[in-house]
């Protein structure tokens, strides 16, 4: 199998950690296949300067947000596991309960009824005992949460820096090795 990776941009706060996700994957040879939730799209437009159709390129596929027939819907579609950057509260919670709404919810349950890789970039704060209960669910059912929490022992001298190192870490969760500093580096 090629490696094909399902990303789904959720529209918590923190769109870039898609965009560099879908950068990093598809420099690193990745078959990406994205989908975007309309607060994500929202979200772009208020946090960057991006156009939803830049994002789109980066991906070798796109789906809409409501394509419930898409092949990322399906457990015979055949991928490494999906990525959630950012993923919102909501994503999380509709995850979590397995009553999904969307495409990104619903790609999120078949990789987990699938038993592959689920990785979550919650970006919430603070957070109450739903959330914590909301991701601990996750979790039993063998998803990954990863918020995006800076590594100061990188010694990140940029912004750009902090993120390309949060989603290296991301990727390192699919065996995916992109160059960032590493402990002891």
């Amino acid at each position: 199998m090629n490696k094909r990776l399902i990303v789904g941009i959720s529209g918590a706060s923190g769109v870039i950690y898609g965009i560099r996700a879908l950068e990093m994957l598809r420099d690193a040879g990745v078959e990406t296949h994205l989908v975007m939730s309309r607060a994500a799209q929202v979200t772009l437009a208020h946090e960057t300067d991006v156009k939803i159709a830049d994002v789109e390129r980066l991906a070798a596929v796109n789906y809409r947000i409501d394509d419930i027939g898409a092949a990322i819907s399906s457990g015979s579609f055949k991928t490494m596991g999906m990525l959630v950057a950012p993923c919102s509260i909501r994503s999380l919670s509709e995850i979590s309960s397995g009553v999904t709404s969307s495409l990104l919810s619903r790609a999120a349950d078949v990789v987990l009824k699938e038993r592959r890789r689920l990785v979550l970039m919650v970006r919430e704060t603070p957070l109450h005992a739903g959330h914590l209960r909301s991701m601990a669910a996750v979790t039993e059912m063998g998803g990954i949460i990863a918020p995006p929490v800076p590594a100061f022992y990188a010694k990140p001298k940029t912004l750009d820096e902090m993120i390309n190192h949060t989603i290296g870490r991301a990727l390192d969760l699919f065996d995916l090795d992109v160059a960032i500093r590493r402990w002891k580096d």
